[in-house]
């Protein structure tokens, strides 16, 4: 008799985040039983994420698609959506701007990320859902999942990891795979 293939369980589809112990900006990534070290927001994490506040939201947020700068970086297989980063991407982060957590374009006089960094850090540059369906103004923008600085210093409330890290995950991660930043 034939058995039916399992469905993969939630929990095989879920980036946890934790804390590191001792340290409020550095974290563990575990996904496909693996954990790597982390940097997160120069603030550590928040259950009341504010636009500037510079926490990681508490929050169970899905990947829905993202950015490689294909000049830089040669990725494996991934089923997520990714799409070459163009030179005049910018990310809105003015909450009294009706393009809020949005991807504008420039010229954007309004403040704003720049998506093409010299620093290499959005060289791979995943988008979470924080704040993105029903935006909600000084809610917090730009909540990506991108690569570290050296040293893993903080991020400004995003996710990152060493560009190694993000090779593997990347194998594994889809649209809708969920990153679950833990208390």
């Amino acid at each position: 008799m034939r058995r039916k293939p399992r469905k993969a369980s939630n929990q095989a589809r879920t980036v946890i985040v934790r804390r590191k112990p001792g340290n409020s900006s550095r974290a563990l990534v575990t996904f496909a039983g693996r954990t790597d070290e982390a940097a997160i927001g120069r603030s550590g994490t928040s259950s009341r994420k504010r636009e500037g506040d510079g926490a990681t939201p508490i929050a169970a947020m899905r990947l829905v698609g993202g950015y490689v700068r294909r000049d830089r970086v040669t990725l494996p297989p991934t089923a997520l959506p990714l799409r070459f980063t163009p030179q005049n991407l910018l990310w809105c982060d003015e909450p009294r701007d009706a393009n809020y957590n949005r991807p504008v374009t420039a010229p954007f006089k309004p403040s704003h990320e720049t998506m093409r960094r010299a620093d290499g850090l959005y060289d791979i540059c995943l988008v979470m859902d924080w704040n993105l369906r029903s935006r909600k103004r000084h809610g917090g923008s730009a909540i990506f999942f991108h690569l570290a600085k050296p040293g893993y210093t903080p991020t400004e409330g995003c996710v990152a990891v060493n560009r190694p890290a993000m090779k593997r995950l990347l194998r594994f991660m889809r649209r809708g795979t969920v990153v679950r930043v833990l208390r």
